[in-house]
């Protein structure tokens, strides 16, 4: 089971700005590699970095290879509620043999994290941003810390709420998931992270989320 531990950052007006920086940047690469989704149907994060990564990378240095990489899943993440969930008004079932839609990412947009672009020791959290980065001194409860680094890191998500206010997400599995698949043998683990690249994001609707325009074949 799955578990959500939520941080709301006490940034500055000049790291607000920063972070604005950071959420338009990664909006460009996910619009950059948006047309090539839509032209190959091709949204399989591996497949996708065979295809792309090499040209985002040159087209974007600024973003740094690692954020790059998480772009890339931000987008197959996308397509994957857009496409595959079957309440989508644009999923697979119901657009048939149809031209796939246009996404667009919003400036808005949630920026995706991992363990190389975020860490946090101690209480201090260290973060990417385009112009280096910038490290936040957090007050946290030592057992939320604990399961930080403890846990599988599902997924880091960077988000501006409705009040302004910059909010980092982190979905832990727990300890347990680890060993579980460390335990396993390698050709589970390998059909186990294939069936994760082509399932639909664990615990939400086909809603089309609100940072994504739609832009529909005719």
């Amino acid at each position: 089971m799955t578990s959500m531990l939520r941080i709301s950052l006490n940034a500055s007006p000049e790291q607000t700005q920063r972070l604005q920086a950071l959420q338009t940047g990664f909006a460009q690469v996910c619009n950059a590699l948006a047309p090539l989704v839509q032209q190959t149907r091709v949204w399989n994060r591996v497949a996708l970095h065979h295809l792309a990564y090499r040209q985002l990378r040159e087209q974007f240095p600024e973003m740094g290879s690692q954020m790059v990489c998480n772009a890339i899943y931000s987008v197959s993440r996308t397509c994957r509620l857009v496409f595959q969930h079957p309440d989508s008004p644009f999923s697979l079932q119901r657009l048939g043999s149809k031209a796939l839609p246009l996404l667009r990412f919003a400036d808005s947009c949630p920026v995706y994290f991992d363990r190389h672009t975020l860490s946090l020791k101690a209480g201090q959290l260290s973060m990417f941003t385009l112009d280096g980065r910038m490290r936040f001194q957090l007050t946290l409860r030592a057992e939320d810390e604990q399961a930080f680094h403890a846990s599988k890191l599902r997924e880091t998500v960077l988000a501006r709420r409705a009040d302004g206010v910059y909010e980092l997400s982190f979905l832990l599995a727990p300890p347990e998931a680890i060993k579980t698949i460390a335990a396993s043998a390698v050709p589970a683990l390998l059909t186990a992270t294939l069936e994760l690249e082509t399932k639909t994001p664990e615990g939400i609707s086909g809603e089309i989320p609100e940072y994504i325009i739609v832009e529909d074949v005719l």
